[in-house]
């Protein structure tokens, strides 16, 4: 596991868009700093931003994600159980601090907003929590060789938090929180994940076949719920199609491939 040890500087990267969130808030730019985004981002097609919230909904992520139960099974373990951390940290965190979203201070019609009006629970943005926790987790669970591309991951989870400024649903401060608490979530799931020994991760055992089953449950999701906005529809349509493939591949691979061969 030495290949994936994870720095001792990342603890402390959350601090920094923390840090710059209290900035804002203390700092009385709360409002001026959502405007302005609000505004910049309105200039892009609602498509895109919808596609980008999409991106940090948990049913989403597990199904772009999945083909890598074939691929790479660790790399996904740490996925699920930085998801799942983040699935418990944004809303302990959201009742704690209970603060208004945007469109429960500003006036109707002086932001663009995207979809229902949502008025309680801003801090912290769960899409931002859960993307940047998937592109950590991610990140530290692959060998430092490896690493230079996945970077990609935190520029697309930083586009999913500006997306939901771009809808209106959060002010800055809730993406920056949702990236500090995130990247300490997925940093968690990496470090579980990398200490999970093999024989666990082989492609006949119990933990890949529940990964499976929660891939079936990902597909009633789809299938039964609009994630977020409707302009996703396609997007849930392709990732059906991705846990369909991928299942049929897994399905096949229990059939064909002996006990003691492991991905």
């Amino acid at each position: 596991m030495n290949k994936k040890v994870i720095p001792t500087f990342a603890w402390f990267v959350p601090l920094a868009p923390l840090g710059l969130a209290l900035a804002i808030y203390f700092g009385e730019l709360q409002t001026s700093s959502f405007l302005f985004i609000n505004e910049l981002t309105h200039l892009l097609p609602n498509t895109l931003w919808a596609w980008l919230t999409f991106l940090g909904n948990g049913w989403g992520t597990f199904a772009i994600a999945f083909p890598l139960i074939l691929l790479a099974p660790r790399v996904l373990t740490a996925g699920i159980i930085a998801g799942a951390l983040s699935a418990i940290t944004s809303p302990i965190l959201k009742n704690y601090f209970d603060l208004p979203r945007p469109a429960g201070v500003l006036a109707e019609g002086s932001f663009y907003r995207l979809g229902e009006p949502l008025l309680h629970k801003a801090f912290p943005s769960g899409h931002t929590l859960t993307a940047f926790a998937i592109a950590t987790a991610l990140y530290f669970s692959c060998d430092k060789k490896k690493r230079t591309p996945m970077l990609l991951l935190f520029f697309v989870a930083a586009l999913v938090g500006l997306s939901r400024s771009a809808v209106g649903a959060h002010w800055l401060t809730d993406v920056l929180g949702g990236a500090g608490f995130g990247i300490w979530c997925g940093i968690l799931g990496a470090v579980f994940a990398n200490r999970i020994p093999e024989q666990y991760l082989l492609i006949k055992g119990i933990w890949l076949r529940l990964v499976a089953i929660g891939g079936i449950a990902a597909i009633y999701a789809h299938l039964t719920q609009i994630m977020d906005h409707e302009f996703n529809l396609p997007l849930q349509y392709a990732s059906i199609a991705i846990l369909l493939i991928t299942l049929a591949l897994f399905i096949k691979a229990q059939l064909n491939i002996s006990p003691s061969k492991s991905e």
